[in-house]
């Protein structure tokens, strides 16, 4: 999709720039112990913000296909930029832990949601010949932000108190958003330059998609791989202390680490997804983490091995989250990509309870490590078979046609 009228590294820059904005909630973790201080909430019912963060964030991935189609992408994502703003902005008013569910969890996250996936998916429909390094530019931003937020909000919470650190928060990924729709242009996909871009038959809506398996089997794979990477993500402190024998200091600075390797994965297998393939890459993440997982799990800990696995998982979990968009797109065409990918991207906020759920119902990290390796098998085995629609329906029609032309075949 190319235009002469068109620059399109200036949309790559804004695109950028919201989803940096956008990243920055990937730092929510700071906030807990102080909101805990301040108010004397329970930890554990402050931490839930977040679930509620994620979980909305998923949800308005569903709706936000049609809200582009209604606003334009320009509007929408301003519109998604200020709401994302009001809602931290307004996190620095409440003293109750409804009123920070409403605004920190449902409203922020419903807002980052909507700007998330629009804007990655415009960015892509742009690069139809590069999706997988678009993606990874894209997707890599969103974790470059979470990383340079760690220590912008820190400082805040530590100079002004975590209510003023909401404020400034709210006005600064306000501007970032808002400022950054400005360079989007909103891309334009016919069904002639998408069956060209992509080789597909087709562009799929939602509802066609859902009737195929391989919106099914996709589902499990990138389902998979958002419990492995998010549950890791929310105790990687905890198994350092409790199951490598390290001290809290130590197992935090792996908190580091893990947004690091996961930026780092987002980008290198993005790229490498366009010269080797992209379920050629998502079989290789599957297959390492379910060999980290079973480390962790089954070999003794100590602190090398235990940050070679904590880096693997981050790493694979980066890449996956990069490359799927790209493979929905493969597999389902470009013109419908926001509203499909949307779809699939439920097995983010499913995957992200999931990992909690199992380990509250196992009793602990390793057991849980155990079923996440099997999930890492099963889906390693889909990964390996599955093929896109249009050539599955390929593959069923030439075979047919063979079994025609064999001698003493009989119609009918």
């Amino acid at each position: 999709m190319k235009n002469q009228n068109v620059n399109r590294f200036l949309i790559i820059i804004g695109t950028v720039i919201v989803q940096m904005g956008l990243g920055t909630i990937y730092t929510w973790s700071l906030f807990n112990q102080p909101l805990v201080d301040k108010f004397g909430w329970d930890l554990s019912a402050t931490a839930i913000t977040f679930s509620i963060t994620s979980f909305a964030l998923a949800f308005a991935t569903l709706f936000s296909g049609k809200l582009q189609d209604k606003w334009g992408l320009r509007r929408l994502v301003a519109a998604a930029g200020i709401l994302l703003g009001a809602g931290l902005i307004l996190s620095s008013q409440v003293s109750s832990l409804w009123m920070l569910y409403i605004v920190a969890g449902v409203i922020v996250g419903f807002a980052d949601g909507t700007a998330y996936i629009t804007s990655l998916s415009n960015l892509i429909k742009w690069f139809p010949e590069k999706k997988g390094l678009i993606s990874g530019i894209s997707v890599g931003a969103f974790g470059t932000g979470s990383l340079i937020f760690k220590y912008v909000n820190a400082s805040f919470i530590s100079s002004f108190g975590v209510s003023t650190a909401f404020l400034l928060w709210g006005i600064i990924v306000l501007v970032m958003v808002v400022g950054g729709s400005f360079l989007l242009k909103e891309a334009k996909v016919s069904g002639e330059s998408t069956a060209q871009a992509a080789s597909i038959q087709k562009d799929y809506t939602v509802k066609e998609m859902l009737k195929t398996k391989q919106a099914y089997m996709l589902f499990i794979i990138f389902f998979t791989a958002c419990m492995s990477g998010l549950y890791l993500v929310g105790i990687v402190k905890d198994i350092g202390v409790s199951l490598a024998g390290l001290d809290v200091a130590t197992a935090a600075n792996a908190v580091a680490l893990v947004a690091i390797f996961n930026t780092t994965g987002r980008i290198i297998l993005g790229a490498l997804s366009d010269k080797v393939g992209r379920m050629q890459v998502v079989c290789g993440t599957l297959l390492a983490t379910a060999i980290a997982v079973a480390v962790l799990s089954f070999v003794p800990l100590n602190f090398p091995i235990f940050f070679a696995c904590v880096a693997a998982i981050a790493f694979c979990f980066g890449g996956n989250i990069t490359v799927f968009p790209a493979i929905v797109a493969d597999f389902f065409g470009l013109k419908n990509q926001g509203k499909n990918y949307g779809v699939i991207y439920q097995g983010f906020g499913i995957g992200a309870l999931a990992g909690s759920i199992v380990a509250a119902i196992l009793g602990g990290f390793q057991a849980t490590f155990t079923v996440i390796a099997v999930l890492c098998i099963i889906s390693l085995i889909i990964a390996m078979t599955i093929k896109p629609p249009h050539e599955a329906d390929q593959v069923k029609e030439s075979t047919g046609k063979m079994k025609r032309m064999q001698p003493g075949t009989r119609a009918g």
